[in-house]
């Protein structure tokens, strides 16, 4: 179907990622990479500006699910991860913009205005628009928790209502709700009395979410870990999940 239009001049693309590959996170990371090679080598036009949308969050069917291939957060993190995969490329985060009941989430503006930031300062060099969301740096274990810092944040965090959906865990690698608060406007500490010796954080790891994190600019952080587990598991008593009404 792409082949009658490569002929057209092209300024560059964009990209909505569908859901029927989700299950398969790291073969994407394999696969998105090179159908972006193969549309450049195609088209001739060397490598063309590709901006792309984060996957939205979404229930499909099950939000407690921890992990791969039905926590639908492996294929955010990868779709984050082809960033540094693909040259000339950029990612809107949907973390904040997701429906819990509908897949095809109705904010539709806010992930075009973030498209739009990554082409404007990266394809038509307008330096003053910030277009790159917070991705995380690094970790310091403290105080019986975790402080987390992050890259791209340059005028700080933020969060307009309580920092929801941190997860902790210890060396069990069983992870726990977790108490998130960012301090200095620079770092996030992140504890739970019932982990006393944390080893690993993660936020938004699940198929649904609200997102509570920004930085100043109000783009919005998305799912990550700092754990590599695949045999991670949840605390009990974390079965029931209150969406909340948008």
């Amino acid at each position: 179907m792409l082949h009658p239009i490569i002929p057209y001049k092209i300024k560059g693309a964009i990209w909505y990622q569908g859901e029927a590959n989700r299950l398969d996170p790291e073969g994407y990371k394999n696969l998105f990479p090179a159908m972006v090679k193969d549309w450049r080598t195609r088209w001739g036009i060397g490598d063309f500006p590709f901006y792309y949308a984060q996957i939205a969050p979404f229930t499909y069917g099950n939000n407690q699910m921890v992990d791969a291939p039905k926590n639908s957060a492996f294929i955010r993190e990868a779709q984050l991860e082809c960033v540094d995969l693909i040259p000339n490329s950029g990612i809107a985060i949907t973390t904040d913009v997701g429906d819990a009941n509908f897949i095809h989430p109705p904010q539709k503006k806010e992930v075009a205005n973030r498209l739009l930031f990554n082409a404007l300062n990266q394809t038509y060099d307008i330096k003053a628009v910030k277009y790159a969301s917070p991705t995380l740096d690094s970790l310091v274990i403290q105080d019986n928790g975790i402080s987390l810092t992050f890259k791209n944040a340059e005028l700080g965090l933020y969060s307009y209502k309580t920092l929801n959906d941190f997860e902790i865990a210890g060396e069990d690698k069983v992870f726990y709700p977790a108490e998130a608060k960012i301090e200095n406007r620079r770092t996030i500490l992140v504890t739970s009395e019932k982990v006393t010796n944390p080893v690993a954080v993660r936020y938004g790891w699940r198929n649904y979410v609200d997102g509570t994190l920004f930085d100043a600019s109000l783009l919005p952080v998305s799912s990550f870990r700092t754990d590599n587990w695949n045999d991670a598991t949840i605390a009990e008593k974390q079965d029931k999940v209150e969406y909340p009404k948008k």
